[in-house]
């Protein structure tokens, strides 16, 4: 169990990323590749990934000193290779710079750790000791990884966080902090002034004011994941719902389905209006309910709305497919009812 102490200050600064971390990505795939849990869930990826693994060359090679550093059912990886996110520079070349940045003592004092409580791998040696040719294979190797494993679902991680972020922000947005906190149960319980959060260790994590990032994660399975370190920024990388999401890329007999009036119309909608009920949609395109839940089916089933249940109510977003399908008219007419 993870005990999380929360100030009056933590709670008016706990804020959820905006989009998929890359280099929590890597680390959490990582381990779902190790560990072969989720086998609905990751089944599909992992036997891809393990076919490319086996043709060996430089692939085989980078899973191999990555797997080194993130070895199977640990508790314990070195934290560097998760820096916090800065949202000014994106994208997984400036989180892995940032990996690069690591300062000496810190590389020494991690990998002592990981050496500690699961045995390091030769290599590490070099990088403890920050050896340039050491930290340009870890980089090397980071790209390669993400590019090779990373690169062919990322549309489909980025449509998933997208849904569990919209859903969470509408929540907090009506029903402040507590409401927020509440959709995570059962993995994370709140009880002012301690969150309780299931975790594969007993410790305490106190916030002292600095508030905590939540990290929506694809690759993240069952509970929550944290930094060891105490004194970094407090993070909490959690899983989202792959339901939302397709195991195949839209199709042409379901693309021209939208095509009809209707459909057009709900996606349109639904994209202006950031997030909305079922009741609400059928209102702005004047049909009746069972009809606009039907018909949403069919965007969601093609991947273009997710769906979430809020109490009484599902509410619909529309994903980052839905939103480069429709292209620049969503955008320009939220602009105007802003």
């Amino acid at each position: 169990m993870l005990r999380i102490h929360c100030t009056a200050r933590d709670l008016e600064t706990i804020r959820i990323a905006h989009g998929p971390d890359p280099l929590w990505e890597i680390v959490c795939s990582l381990c779902r590749l190790q560990d072969r849990e989720g086998r609905i869930a990751f089944g599909g990826w992992r036997r891809e990934a393990t076919g490319r693994i086996r043709r060996g060359g430089e692939v085989r090679d980078a899973v191999r000193a990555l797997c080194g550093l993130v070895p199977p059912r640990s508790p314990y990886f070195p934290d560097f290779l998760t820096p916090p996110p800065v949202p000014q520079a994106g994208g997984v070349r400036a989180g892995i710079d940032r990996v690069l940045s690591t300062p000496r003592s810190r590389l020494r004092t991690e990998i002592g750790l990981l050496t500690i409580n699961a045995g390091a791998p030769a290599a590490a040696a070099a990088l403890a000791r920050g050896e340039t040719s050491a930290l340009e294979r870890l980089g090397s190797d980071l790209l390669t990884y993400h590019e090779v494993f990373m690169g062919p679902l990322w549309q489909r991680i980025e449509t998933a966080v997208a849904a569990d972020v919209a859903w969470r922000s509408g929540v907090l947005a009506t029903g402040g902090i507590r409401a927020l906190l509440a959709t995570f149960r059962p993995m994370i319980s709140w009880e002012a002034p301690v969150m309780e959060v299931d975790y594969p260790v007993d410790r305490d994590l106190l916030l002292e004011g600095r508030g905590l990032l939540l990290v929506p994660s694809y690759f993240c399975w069952r509970r929550p994941v944290s930094l060891f370190d105490e004194s970094l920024l407090p993070v909490l990388v959690y899983p989202v719902d792959k339901t939302v999401v397709p195991d195949a890329p839209v199709a042409p007999d379901q693309l021209a389905r939208l095509l009809g009036p209707t459909r057009a119309a709900l996606l349109y909608e639904t994209a202006t209006r950031g997030f909305a009920s079922t009741s609400a949609l059928a209102g702005r395109v004047v049909v009746s309910v069972p009809s606009a839940s039907q018909q949403l089916g069919v965007l969601r089933e093609a991947g273009l709305v997710s769906s979430r249940r809020d109490g009484k109510y599902v509410l619909h977003s529309v994903t980052p497919l839905g939103l480069r399908l429709l292209g620049n008219r969503a955008a320009a007419a939220a602009e105007e009812r802003s």
